[in-house]
């Protein structure tokens, strides 16, 4: 397997999504609106050498730890462990060379509830980026004809250890190179978020209602409407860079967010059984970058919905847990359903 070999899926509806082996990178997906105008929904590069040598987080699956982890360390079973510190003083998504950079095992497979579908394997050995255990991943990418992407992952350590996988494509659905997530209306399934500390560089380990703040999404508003807002957190960030927490966690599918363009009329509705998402608004980028239809990615060029266990739940009691013991099954299923206007 090559970091270059290219993969899609397609439905009989026209949707497409294309990925290449290095970090199960989603380097396009295509949907039409009503129309049946097509256009690119998440942002990236033209070309797969441009995917390559660009930012390598875009589409990406993130591990063995996505988001962050306070100065690189945990506890567990007694150990103490220090992971790669690279987002200032933290761990960032499994650290300098974390599962987005490795080349996955790719095969495609039939299975009965999607129109296509492929299955993505790594093994990270026992002591990988520090990380406890050898780690088994099987990521599946499926596509059905009612235009849902669904991302199901399946892990098992030979050793307890922590795991916390997701993926971090930036959606606009107005096209991507085409202007910024502003106009975007933005409903999120929850009623309260874990606010950052400033000094800390993540969160603070609050969980703090949304209401009163510029994270109140609980009913669709422009996203726009809070990277203006006259809110600290906001303020912290440039944006939004934060962990909500989803209403009424059971472990079960739940909604956890809608995103929706009207210009387009193209809607994305985000589903999923971990307890949390996190939302970014790409407030680093700062059109140095260029991107489809060569436009600069600019800032706020997408929004990432990124399904997933708390940031830091390792060293909070009170967070989700992340502890993968040896013998269990790690499992996480995220849907990404285009809804077309």
């Amino acid at each position: 397997m090559q970091a270059s070999d290219v993969f899609t899926l397609k439905n009989s509806n026209n949707v497409e999504v294309t990925f290449i082996a290095r970090g199960g990178q989603i380097t396009s997906i295509k949907v039409p609106n009503a129309k049946g105008e097509v256009a690119d929904v998440v942002i990236g590069y033209e070309t797969v050498e441009g995917a390559l040598a660009g930012d390598a987080y875009f589409g990406a699956l993130c591990g063995r730890y996505a988001n962050r982890i306070v100065k690189g360390q945990f506890e567990l079973n007694g150990e103490s462990y220090q992971l790669d510190v690279n987002n200032g003083p933290n761990h960032l998504h499994g650290g300098v060379d974390g599962f987005n950079l490795r080349v996955w095992d790719v095969e495609e497979v039939n299975l009965p509830q999607f129109a296509q579908a492929y299955k993505l394997m790594l093994v990270s050995p026992d002591g990988d980026q520090n990380y406890p255990g050898e780690l088994t991943t099987v990521v599946t990418y499926g596509l059905t004809n009612d235009n849902e992407f669904v991302i199901e992952y399946d892990a098992e350590s030979t050793k307890d250890t922590i795991i916390n996988l997701t993926s971090h494509a930036y959606f606009n659905l107005k096209g991507a190179g085409t202007g910024t997530i502003a106009d975007h209306q933005l409903l999120i399934n929850a009623e309260k978020f874990t606010p950052i500390d400033g000094e800390v560089g993540t969160v603070s380990g609050e969980i703090a209602p949304v209401k009163g703040t510029g994270m109140d999404f609980t009913a669709s508003k422009k996203i726009g409407e809070a990277l203006t807002a006259d809110c600290p957190q906001v303020k912290l960030v440039d944006g939004i860079d934060h962990n909500f927490v989803i209403n009424g966690y059971d472990g079960n599918l739940k909604l956890a967010a809608r995103l929706e363009d009207a210009e387009s009329g193209r809607a994305m509705e985000v589903y999923t059984d971990q307890p949390g998402v996190q939302i970014y608004t790409g407030s680093h980028f700062d059109s140095s970058e260029k991107g489809k239809l060569g436009a600069p990615i600019e800032k706020w060029a997408g929004v990432a919905l990124e399904t997933q266990i708390f940031p830091d739940s390792p060293n909070k009691e009170h967070f989700p847990n992340a502890v993968l013991k040896e013998g269990e099954r790690y499992t996480h299923t995220c849907v990404y359903k285009f809804i077309q206007g």
